[in-house]
Parts: structure tokens; C-alpha cells; sequence
């Protein structure tokens, strides 16, 4: 009889260290390089050799430098749209943050198992979703004071706030703020994780079922790995959505800090 598979399928988020880095310190830091440092690296290079590739300028463009401009296209109509003239100059930070992100998405679905390797999802792990959050928080920050000052504490008390309000509505404002960092972080690690946990479990009924004999395999296995092509299909689309809310809310922000509505 085959044995039952074992399957975690919080396994797959496990952070472990590479190339024997396990020990290595700085001032009694672990700096250890680890399968997520690896992916964000891989990620990195992917969108450089993405976005290098792109830049020849030619008058009648290629396909690779029609793929770069459309996507820059995109981010500049996004922040057109969202901040106005303004948004010009956060061009490229919301299109390396919204790249960065979709590119990390995309390859963390590479179906390298069948190779022996693991494909890892960074954005899985709220501690990288959370920077990426703060990182355009403290923009918003940094902009929203250098440009208005103290009168930025102004956005807190919305138009038209009636006087015996106020002492409720900018403390509502405020936490309503000051959580935006949070949910902007915490809405990609929660989609990506779901996604990534129901595949590996809809692994484990494949995995069992083949092994529970051809009955169980013809019954549950196959419907399980037709479902599980179909949830491959909807999480690129999630992957690419996500990508998206995420630079469109950070243009959001940026514009609550350029334009105080």
C-alpha cells in the first residue's frame, strides 16, 4: 500500500537560509540569505533586464520595448488620473512598485516543483508587503509635510465638517489614516497567501486520492487537479490585480498629500 502523503501547506512560506548562511552575524545580527532574499533578487534583476531591454528608443518599436512603454503608458495615465499634473514626477516609483510587485506575483506561480526547485512568493509575508507599505507611506509623509506644512494636518478635518464635530471627525481621520499602511500591506499578503494554500491543498487531494487507489483517484483526483488548473488561471489574474490596487491606492495617498482633498 502507498504511503499517505504528508502535505503542510504552510510549508511552502518557510524562510530558510541559503548557501550555508544559517550563522552568518553582524554585530550580532543574523544577516543569514535567505529563499526570500533570493526571489526578491531574482524579482529585481527579472524587472531590470525587463525594463533595460525596453529602452532602445527605436522609432518603429519592438515588441519588448512596446511591452515597457504600454506598462509605463499605464502608470503615467494611472497617476494622470488619480493626482493630476502632479503625478508626472511619481512615475517611476509607482511603476518600479507596481512591476516589482507583479513580477514577485508572477514568479512565485512558476510551476518549478516539477524540476525539483520551489518557486518562492515574497509577497506572501506581510513583513515584505508591510515595508512596501510603509515605503509609500512615508512618501506620502515626507510630501504631504514639505509641501503644505502644518497645514497638512488639515486633511483630518474633511470640507464642510460641522463645528460640533469637530472634536470626533479628525480623531476618526487620523486612525482612518495612520491604518492605511497596514491595509495596504496586509491586502496583498492575505491574497497571495490564500491563493497559495488552497493550490497546495488541492495538491493533497490529487497526491491522496492517486495513492487511495483508481477510484478515489478518478472521483476526487482529477476534479481536485481540473479545479487546480482553473485556481492557477485565476491567481495570475489575482496577481496582476493585486499589483495594480496596490500602486493605485499609493496614488490615492499621494494625492491626499499633493492636493489636501
Amino acid at each position: 500500500m502507498a504511503a499517505e502523503a504528508k502535505v503542510d501547506p504552510m510549508h511552502q512560506f518557510t524562510i530558510e537560509p541559503l548557501f550555508g548562511s544559517g550563522n552568518w552575524e553582524i554585530a550580532g545580527y543574523n544577516i543569514a540569505f535567505t529563499n526570500s532574499a533570493l526571489w526578491m533578487a531574482i524579482s529585481a534583476v527579472a524587472l531590470w533586464i525587463f525594463v533595460a531591454g525596453g529602452m532602445k528608443r527605436q522609432l518603429v518599436p519592438g515588441r519588448w520595448q512596446m511591452a515597457v512603454e504600454t506598462f509605463t503608458g499605464f502608470i503615467d495615465d494611472l497617476l494622470a488620473a488619480n493626482v493630476g499634473k502632479a503625478g508626472k514626477k511619481y512615475v517611476p516609483y509607482i511603476f518600479s512598485l507596481f512591476m516589482f510587485i507583479l513580477f514577485a506575483n508572477m514568479l512565485g506561480l512558476l510551476p518549478l516543483g516539477v524540476v525539483g526547485l520551489h518557486a518562492f512568493t515574497f509577497t506572501s509575508h506581510f513583513t515584505v508587503t508591510g515595508i512596501l507599505a510603509i515605503l509609500s507611506f512615508s512618501i506620502v509623509l515626507i510630501v504631504g509635510f514639505w509641501r503644505h506644512g502644518l497645514h497638512f494636518f488639515s486633511l483630518f478635518v474633511p470640507h464642510g465638517t460641522p463645528i460640533w464635530l469637530l472634536w470626533l471627525i479628525p480623531v476618526i481621520e487620523l486612525i482612518s489614516f495612520l491604518v492605511r499602511p497596514f491595509s495596504l500591506g496586509l491586502r496583498l499578503f492575505v491574497a497571495m497567501m490564500a491563493g497559495h494554500v488552497l493550490l497546495e491543498v488541492l495538491s493533497s487531494f490529487v497526491i491522496d486520492s492517486s495513492n487511495a487507489g483508481a477510484g478515489w483517484g478518478v472521483f476526487i483526483g482529477i476534479p481536485s487537479f481540473i479545479l487546480m488548473v482553473a485556481i492557477c488561471a485565476l491567481e495570475v489574474l489575482v496577481a496582476g490585480i493585486q499589483a495594480y490596487v496596490f500602486a493605485l491606492l499609493t496614488s490615492l495617498y499621494i494625492n491626499d498629500a499633493e492636493n489636501l482633498h
